[in-house]
């Protein structure tokens, strides 16, 4: 009978652990066994066009996965003399920051680890392959399926509160993805925890680590790993990639040079091991699940999206700027559109989300001044928070009265803290409060402020104490929320007729997200040039995310976050140079969009001087040049989920220097950027991969037809370096476009 039969069949049976491959040499566990060797005698399970291997080796359970288009190569594989999956159970710890209120820090008590694994059924249903057996002194199963082509599925079943998944890694492979981590590009040799939250403010820059510690508290400060968007999904430079479809807060511990482990906060563990020829095609499978980011419209690519507060007469001088500098400009974004509260951090919004008719008196004026005089529109801000301060709790008291707002277990809706005040936080579990906040976001974003986009964001705060109107467990749903927060402006711009033409731009995010939200951004970097939390990390942010099918990703030019506490020697706040050579980054990335920062009066801006001001033209005049080949690359992004902004391994994987890149990419696989990330610096060493380049600005030639080549090259404001694969077209309109625009010095 084929296997693909609906009947079920008894492969195999044996109640002592694969009695019935008792005949197969046991081997002495070594790390360095060939596969050939563990599995030469295994028994094979086909599961579409995967095949599963399966023996005993060291005295335990052995499994090796193969696509049939590729026997020779395991897409997936256990470790040698090891079970493959374990349980635990152990209580949790979950300790929650005061203020910014969406971190976490969670951390196990008291585990106790079952190991000794055991297969003693194998089982066919319907195509699935189902594994039974024991851990320790209780039963488990895992079952293997195809739900699409290129993913083979698993679900392990077990009645212990964790769940632990070990396999092969390969020593020198690079691992990339989990979403938009900032700090690393390569997580190997790292333990990351995943878990949606705020990223902090330093994540272990020294002595703002310690500052904000200090002030706020010791989480407030982040760290290396916390990232508001964080997604249990990888693929490595040997073309292995696996990802949860589990919500639920779990941990890839990769420290060990040849085995990776993965361990989950549930009795269950859903997920899948994807098969693809290269790095692009990995995500290609991978953004079949995701969901992929539709095309940006045409009115974003004509200029920046340049911030602008603090009320109407700002607004209009802000514009007459622009238009006497002759800036392209594609929308002015107005964050303070609902008015400002005084708080200890500096000015605050009113999340009462209506429009603020003392700060803005003339809005419509506005947005038809804006369009007239250079075609552009208005876009604002909203977050999934509603403020309970008498005066502006219209929306909080509709909320509480029917019941939208997540609750505490004594019945009183939970509140957020936010430096001196706390909000409600809508739940969006609740098929009432989701209909009520789209009716929000259309008759008073929509139509009233008549915006063309929105910033959405937070999205990472849900308590893991909460109660919820679904009756799920927060636990569960807490990673989800960031998906449906963003599904909320993603339903509202649908249902108004506005699905082609609104953009709004996501902070958080999780394994859906990209099928959900028009654009994100990596959040609120501080205005330093450091790679925990300043311009370095927005570019390991923008390249980490795209791996996880986050294609059109942007940062706040110039960070967000500053800080003064001079008796511990920390001062940080956006200088002249760094604007600059972040407008540089910006202007070679999806969106190019300002930002006044947490406290503008500190903060360098993009019209502070004229000499700055001549900068900005001609980075967004840069921005608009490539624009042709920004449009081509998101019809792939659409088609395929390639990211438009690429780390080098993934069209170098083969080549070990390019593989571990971080600080260059690729725009698509002919146009690499090398932005300057340095204070100070006027020149630049990076790595051009094999093939024949051109160096934009010199027109110098490089043919690289042996591998890679590290080269030096200047680097003035102004002439960050681009180069250009020659005989590309891609590479020749971009040059023919930088030239036809006046740009070529």
């Amino acid at each position: 009978m084929p296997a693909s039969s609906p009947s079920r069949r008894s492969v195999l049976r044996g109640g002592l652990g694969l009695m019935l491959l008792a005949a197969v040499p046991v081997a002495a566990c070594s790390t360095a066994a060939a596969a050939e060797d563990v599995f030469a005698d295994a028994r094979s399970y086909p599961v579409g066009d995967f095949v599963l291997q399966l023996t005993l080796f060291g005295g335990a359970p052995a499994l090796r996965v193969h696509h049939v288009s590729e026997p020779g190569r395991a897409v997936w594989e256990s470790y040698p003399g090891r079970g493959f999956v374990a349980t635990g159970t152990a209580g949790t710890d979950i300790a929650e920051n005061t203020t910014p209120a969406s971190g976490f820090t969670i951390t196990d008590t008291n585990l106790v680890r079952q190991e000794n694994q055991t297969v003693d059924a194998v089982d066919s249903v319907g195509g699935a392959v189902i594994l039974r057996g024991r851990i320790g002194d209780a039963g488990y199963t895992m079952t293997f399926s195809q739900p699409v082509a290129h993913h083979l599925r698993f679900a392990v079943t077990t009645s212990a509160d964790r769940v632990f998944l070990r396999y092969r890694s390969d020593p020198d492979e690079q691992v990339l993805g989990f979403g938009q981590q900032l700090t690393y590009l390569d997580q190997k040799g790292r333990q990351l925890p995943i878990l949606v939250q705020e990223h902090g403010v330093g994540r272990g820059l020294p002595i703002v680590t310690q500052a904000v510690a200090l002030e706020a508290g010791a989480r407030s400060a982040g760290d290396w790993y916390t990232t508001e968007v964080s997604v249990p999904h990888y693929l490595t430079t040997a073309n292995r990639s696996l990802f949860l479809e589990s919500s639920e807060y779990c941990v890839f511990d990769w420290r060990a040079a040849d085995y990776v482990e993965i361990e989950l906060n549930a009795p269950t563990m859903t997920g899948r091991i994807l098969h693809g020829t290269d790095p692009l095609s990995l995500i290609e499978a991978y953004t079949v699940y995701s969901g992929r980011m539709r095309p940006l419209p045409d009115w974003i690519h004509e200029g920046a999206i340049i911030a602008v507060q603090g009320g109407s007469a700002i607004a209009q001088s802000t514009l007459d700027t622009v238009v006497n500098a002759d800036i392209p400009l594609s929308a002015f974004w107005i964050q303070d559109w609902v008015g400002v509260r005084t708080t200890p951090v500096g000015q605050q919004l009113w999340w009462d989300w209506k429009l603020d008719p003392q700060q803005y008196p003339d809005w419509s004026g506005l947005v038809a001044a804006l369009q007239a005089r250079r075609g552009a529109r208005v876009m604002i801000y909203i977050n999934p928070f509603l403020a309970n301060q008498p005066g502006h709790d219209e929306l909080y008291q509709q909320a509480q009265q029917n019941g939208y707002l997540v609750r505490k277990a004594d019945g009183t809706p939970v509140a957020i803290p936010s430096s001196n005040f706390s909000a409600g936080l809508i739940d969006l579990t609740n098929p009432a409060a989701r209909t009520w906040i789209k009716g929000v976001i259309t008759s008073q974003m929509i139509t009233g402020a008549q915006s063309s986009g929105w910033m959405a964001d937070f999205g990472e705060a849900l308590p893991f104490d909460a109660v919820l109107h679904s009756g799920e467990s927060p636990a569960s749903f807490h990673n989800h929320y960031a998906e449906e927060w963003a599904r909320m402006s993603r339903e509202a711009i649908e249902e108004a007729g506005r699905g082609d033409d609104i953009v709004f731009f996501s902070r958080s995010g999780y394994t859906q997200s990209p099928g959900i939200s028009t654009l994100f951004w990596v959040g609120d970097q501080l205005q330093s040039w450091d790679v925990h939390d300043g311009i370095r990390s927005a570019l390991v942010g923008m390249l980490s995310g795209g791996v996880s099918g986050f294609s059109l990703v942007h940062s706040d030019t110039g960070g967000y976050d500053s800080l003064s506490a001079p008796v511990l020697g920390a001062v940080v706040h956006r200088t002249k140079e760094l604007f600059n050579r972040w407008a540089e980054l910006s202007a070679f990335t999806p969106v190019l969009r300002t930002h006044r920062g947490l406290d503008p009066a500190v903060a360098w801006q993009f019209d502070s001087d004229a000499e700055t001001l001549a900068h900005f033209r001609r980075c967004v005049q840069l921005y608009r040049a490539w624009a042709p080949l920004r449009k081509q690359l998101a019809a792939e992004a659409a088609r395929t989920g390639h990211p438009i902004m690429r780390a080098l391994a993934l069209h170098h994987a083969d080549d070990e220097i390019a593989r571990t890149i971080d600080d260059q990419y690729l725009l698509g696989p002919d146009v690499l950027v090398a932005p300057v990330l340095d204070d100070r610096a006027t020149e630049r060493s990076l790595y051009l991969p094999e093939g024949d380049w051109l160096h934009l600005w010199t027109a110098k030639t490089y043919f690289l037809r042996r591998g890679g080549e590290w080269v030096h090259v200047p680097a003035p404001i102004g002439n960050p370096p681009i180069f250009l694969r020659i005989d590309s077209p891609a590479g020749a309109a971009l040059r023919t476009a930088v030239a036809d625009a006046g740009l070529l010095r």
